[in-house]
């Protein structure tokens, strides 16, 4: 009479673990659902804010050809470039969700080697916001530096260094492979600024993103026969 009992109770154990691990779930993916909802906290931002006729707005094609034809390094801050972005670029949503979603700004958040380009975005009257993280990789021949500008969040903890963060949905940060569902807005908004991509990414030879400003030198380092190829 004992066995049948224990059946049942290792059943009844089973069907409680599962029901535990049904609400876990759940519950982490409504929180995860809350925090895409909420547009992450832009003030910090150099820039950002409406937009002042204060100062005059630079030409960023001519500043970028002044510092190539003459050879001098060029620093552009945080605010230099947003207020840049919201001058030149005109933004709006296209598609079949043109009346839902509109385009209202883009951003960039600089930090110590790594840019953030922020899409600031209403939907139905709601603000809302996706990023994706950038880096610069740079690699040194024997007579040319190669410049790529890639996907770039870095590890979620050192002990946890795969997925990758690639960027942010709202508050939350997302994996890097979820940056396809983002990547053509992307890269509809480079091909708006092919030429100063050129310029400021092609054109130069070394590039440092720092804190708070992006640092263009068109003059390559001194090279020498004992220098080897390397990546910085």
């Amino acid at each position: 009479m004992a066995e049948p009992t224990k059946k049942k109770s290792s059943g009844s154990c089973l069907g409680k673990l599962f029901f535990l691990t049904i609400v876990a779930l759940a519950c982490g993916f409504g929180t995860a659902v809350y925090f895409i909802t909420q547009p992450q906290d832009l003030s910090d931002i150099d820039g950002y804010g409406p937009l002042t006729q204060a100062a005059p707005a630079r030409d960023m094609q001519e500043v970028l050809q002044n510092s190539i034809k003459r050879g001098y390094p060029l620093t552009l801050t945080e605010m230099e470039i947003n207020q840049w972005l919201g001058r030149k670029l005109v933004v709006k949503q296209g598609g079949l969700l043109a009346g839902v979603v509109s385009l209202e700004r883009v951003w960039v958040r600089l930090t110590d080697g790594q840019a953030e380009v922020v899409m600031e975005r209403r939907i139905l009257g709601r603000p809302f916001t996706v990023s994706i993280f950038l880096q610069i990789e740079q690699t040194q021949g024997a007579k040319k530096i190669g410049t790529e500008v890639l996907l770039h969040g870095g590890p979620y903890h050192e002990l946890l260094p795969r997925p990758t963060r690639g960027g942010r949905f709202g508050k939350l940060v997302m994996p890097q492979g979820f940056l396809i569902m983002v990547l053509p807005a992307y890269q509809k908004l480079a091909a708006v600024f092919k030429e100063e991509i050129h310029l400021g990414f092609e054109e130069m030879a070394r590039i440092t993103i720092e804190k708070k400003r992006l640092v263009l030198n068109p003059l390559a380092p001194s090279s020498g026969p004992e220098n080897l190829p390397q990546t910085f």
